[in-house]
């Protein structure tokens, strides 16, 4: 992933709308089944505006050339796209099918009753419903119901290495919690920060990263799941307070450096800390490896490295879940004229030739085949890595700040920040975000 396809992940899951207040009267149909499709129809299709444009421009290319039901594809600037989407949606303008974040980004037209639920396309077309990885797929249910089809490579959060670092202390990174613990000391005796961590302004957003891993292994993923559900309660499990334990055990060790709070993501801020072996680790999601990559390419080719999040010792969480970003989605909206060609042109995203594109742009696909290809990605050992641990991921959660919707996202967002930054205890930290509404 690009640097700009970095920051326009971060902008959108800010700047996305709040409530979904839309006019609703005339949307809250399902679409017929029935096909009245005939030569000249177009469903409309939008896709975020960025360099991959490419690959659903040649994907669209393919299926006009032999679908009676030809896609228009709209490319929809980045900036405020949630908002114009909303938008849409609520006029006669809509599409047919969009791109989004799955989670929260789509929660309030699921509950408006405006998209069209994928179950059954999913049992009807193995290309939709056997074609991804489990973990990725599921990502796209709301209510236990699908809505989302995987559009895009996968993003999961992994902790990136300076191997250097490792190899010139006599050290190795960690698998365990214990290593963890050894780890802290060992390097902070030597001047380095064990885990670069942003901690400046509206960077908290990768503070985030170790809540969620922490939870997981903790409590397992259930809990969260029923957050995001609607359960607002589950922040009162045990779980949700042993790992905002954990961050204060790691703040008070040294583990994040004494100066995190005025450190910013990126180049500049905590890549090249890692980059420049002041420090030894960051967690962060998959597209820090192309961040790494401009910012510092000898140090990307050479000694950067990556590993799973550590087990924890006694967590009912599975050592392989992941968290991140399972992937982007396409959505149908459930008004659409042509289901059946939304459908259809659904099922040819799965294809080899869809996934081989996104390999050569730098992607790791979702569907289970994508193993096939890597061979061919830019980098295979870190593509082969990544297909992996997600293929291996008995559950892979999404970023919480993206599951949920943004009136409760963005001040979950303040309170690990204030957490993180020593202002609140674990248990005023528990009370604050319990208290969102």
């Amino acid at each position: 992933m690009s640097r700009a396809r970095t920051n326009t992940r971060r902008a959108v899951a800010v700047v996305a709308a709040t409530a979904v207040a839309l006019s609703v009267a005339a949307c809250t149909g399902s679409a017929s089944t029935s096909s009245t499709a005939k030569s000249g129809d177009t469903i409309q299709v939008w896709v975020l505006q960025d360099q991959l444009d490419v690959v659903q421009k040649a994907a669209v290319a393919r299926f006009n050339n032999t679908s009676a039901v030809k896609v228009t594809l709209t490319e929809v600037a980045s900036d405020g796209y949630p908002d114009k989407v909303r938008t849409a949606m609520g006029s006669n303008k809509a599409p047919d099918i969009f791109f989004n974040w799955g989670g929260g980004s789509i929660r309030d037209y699921v509950d408006a009753k405006m998209l069209l639920p994928l179950d059954d396309a999913a049992k009807t077309n193995p290309g939709i419903g056997k074609a991804y990885l489990p973990s990725i797929f599921d990502a796209g249910k709301i209510n236990n119901v699908q809505y989302g089809i995987p559009l895009r490579g996968t993003q999961p959060v992994v902790l990136f290495t300076n191997k250097k670092v490792f190899a010139d202390n006599g050290l190795v990174p960690p698998k365990t919690w214990d290593d963890v613990t050894a780890l802290i000391p060992a390097l902070t005796a030597k001047g380095v920060i064990p885990f670069a961590v942003a901690g400046a302004g509206t960077a908290s957003w990768t503070e985030l990263m170790w809540l969620e891993y922490l939870l997981d292994r903790n409590a397992g993923p259930k809990v969260f799941a029923d957050i995001a559900a609607g359960n607002w309660k589950g922040w009162s499990d045990p779980g949700v307070l042993k790992a905002a334990q954990t961050v204060k055990q790691l703040v008070d060790q040294g583990a994040f450096g004494k100066n995190f709070g005025s450190v910013n993501y990126g180049a500049g801020g905590t890549s090249t800390l890692v980059s420049q072996g002041k420090a030894a680790m960051q967690l962060m999601g998959t597209w820090e490896y192309a961040v790494q990559l401009a910012e510092s390419p000898d140090f990307a080719k050479t000694d950067l490295g990556y590993v799973a999040f550590p087990s924890m010792p006694g967590g009912k969480g599975d050592p392989a879940n992941v968290v991140g970003n399972p992937t982007n989605y396409f959505s149908v909206n459930a008004k659409t004229k042509n289901p059946e060609a939304a459908i259809a042109f659904l099922n040819a995203l799965s294809t080899p030739e869809y996934a081989a594109d996104l390999v050569a742009h730098g992607e790791v696909p979702t569907t289970i085949e994508a193993a096939n290809v890597l061979d061919k990605s830019p980098d295979p050992a870190f593509a082969k890595f990544q297909f992996k641990l997600v293929s291996d991921a008995p559950a892979f959660q999404l970023s919480w700040d993206q599951a949920l919707t943004p009136n409760r996202a963005n001040p979950l967002i303040t309170e690990i920040g204030k957490l993180f930054n020593g202002q609140d205890t674990p248990e005023q930290f528990v009370a604050a975000v319990s208290a969102i509404k």
